[in-house]
């Protein structure tokens, strides 16, 4: 799994242990281990640009999704040649911003990382499809998101 991490932010964040988690998330639901993810975390003013520009809202946002190739979990890749071959597939862009993480940590009641990781998965969630306009797809969505971070947090002893 190709998974490149830039903290673009100017504030230190543990970029490895993103790293680590998307693996644990992108191998939770069954991506292709060669797919390809990358994580930018930005300062307010680009990611003002950014959720102005894609999605029409103003201000910064805490976590955007920017998906390239179709990818599902369950299939284990983004689509075959014309040899049968599997092609593990692009997933897409996350990008977070870890100013707003943390003012969200302290309104939550944890800590700044946790609520980075929390954004990673929410974030690569929606890479594969997911949503939450809908009670139903929120049940799912969050649903899987829990179980991920309680499995990614069980294997670390915390």
């Amino acid at each position: 799994m190709s998974i490149e991490v830039l903290n673009e932010s100017g504030v230190p964040v543990d970029e490895k242990k993103i790293a680590d988690l998307a693996r644990h998330v992108l191998d939770g639901m069954r991506v292709h281990p060669l797919a390809e993810l990358s994580i930018v975390l930005v300062d307010e003013a680009a990611m003002t640009e950014l959720h102005e520009k894609w999605m029409d809202e103003p201000g910064p946002t805490d976590v955007l999704s920017f998906p390239m190739d179709e990818l599902r979990p369950g299939h284990m890749s983004g689509g075959a040649d014309e040899d049968g071959e599997t092609d593990p597939g692009l997933l897409g862009d996350v990008v977070l911003c870890p100013s707003v993480a943390e003012r969200q940590a302290k309104e939550a009641g944890h800590g700044t990382a946790d609520e980075l990781e929390l954004l990673t998965a929410h974030g690569i969630l929606h890479l594969l499809g997911y949503d939450h306009a809908e009670p139903e797809e929120h049940k799912e969505m969050f649903g899987l998101q829990a179980g991920l971070l309680a499995s990614w947090r069980g294997e670390r002893g915390r």
